[in-house]
């Protein structure tokens, strides 16, 4: 997969470690997630999934430490690096940024990588990986708004940063986009794109607040929910499963949760994916093999970087003229034509 590289941009609690520290492999791979955890069917999962796959293909050691909380990420960093055996740490998660760059800064041998962030200037021993989810995004609420019977749409964050407003950004824009070509007057609840202004949980890991969220945007009319806040969507899933898909669907994000929640994948409309999973595997196929370069990797509808899940059971109901403009407006977006943004 040939993303995109520029070089110039912009618990100990509960901690799990797989492998020993002295490793008999010839690379391991070392990172700390955020405070969702490694097995979050979403953010930290799918960034995990990069670093698994890159031991099957290319046979390193991968190793994980979880931070419980925001206080975690420069104890777990420092636990890594002093294990003395990392060919690259891989921090996942914005709120990791000021963590990872104090590191990075102290110690100028060691590579590192940090999902959802890109530092300008850049740091010579470190390579960013951002995504243009936006475009995605917008592909899902032109979705949303060709599929809802309310006319009403929703979506909340966990915390208001980037890397969630980028989200509902594309949503929003996405609907907007919809309106337009149609004529018609489908309502966005939770954010303002203009305004920067939203609903959030203030955490990622509450899924009482997911349901919570969710309901009251069915309550105010939304049949269909984007819930950007990693583990705090499932709650919102389970919400959708109760009521049943037709009165309430939900838009997963980062990975496909249709596969990656299997016990309430038929509430899915479809997932915003984030392929932080082939991001992670590059940048270790990088660090291996000396072609690793301090700068930004962007994830983009052009490269694969992000992009919609199918429908899976949702499939049937979605007409096939939607389906079709969905394919164009991707295309679209890819050559220029459309332009995602205000």
């Amino acid at each position: 997969m040939d993303f995109k590289r520029i070089a110039k941009p912009a618990l100990l609690a509960g901690a799990m470690v797989l492998g020993s520290a002295v490793s008999a492999f010839a690379f391991t791979a070392c990172q700390v997630t955020d405070t969702g955890g490694i097995d979050d069917n979403g953010f930290n999962q799918t960034a995990w999934k990069g670093v698994t796959d890159a031991e099957a293909k290319f046979g390193v050691e991968g190793r994980f430490l979880e931070s419980q909380a925001e206080t975690d990420y420069a104890a777990n960093i420092n636990s890594l690096l002093a294990s003395g055996d990392c060919g690259v740490i891989i921090t996942v998660g914005f709120l990791m940024g000021d963590a990872t760059k104090a590191a990075a800064e102290a110690n100028p041998d060691q590579k590192f990588s940090i999902v959802d962030y890109a530092y300008d200037p850049t740091i010579p021993n470190v390579i960013g990986q951002v995504f243009a989810t936006d475009q995605a995004a917008f592909l899902a609420g032109y979705l949303a708004a060709g599929m809802t019977k309310s006319g009403t749409v929703g979506t909340f964050g966990g915390i208001n940063i980037p890397p969630v407003t980028v989200f509902m950004d594309g949503f929003a824009w996405g609907v907007d986009y919809y309106n337009k070509q149609k004529g018609t007057n489908v309502t966005v609840l939770g954010w303002d794109p203009a305004a920067k202004e939203g609903l959030f949980t203030n955490n990622f890991d509450s899924l009482d607040d997911g349901r919570t969220f969710a309901q009251n945007l069915y309550d105010e009319g939304a049949d269909i929910v984007l819930p950007v806040a990693g583990p705090v969507g499932l709650g919102s899933a389970a919400l959708a499963d109760e009521l049943g898909t037709d009165k309430l669907m939900i838009v997963g994000v980062d990975a496909d949760q249709y596969l990656t929640n299997p016990e309430k994948n038929h509430v899915y409309l479809t997932s915003i994916l984030k392929n932080m999973d082939a991001t992670v595997m590059q940048v270790i196929d990088d660090a291996m093999n000396d072609h690793f370069m301090g700068g930004l990797t962007v994830g983009t509808l052009a490269n694969n970087g992000v992009g919609l899940a199918p429908y899976h059971d949702m499939d049937s109901m979605v007409p096939a003229d939607l389906k079709s403009e969905i394919e164009t407006i991707k295309q679209q977006i890819i050559d220029g034509t459309i332009t995602v943004g205000m």
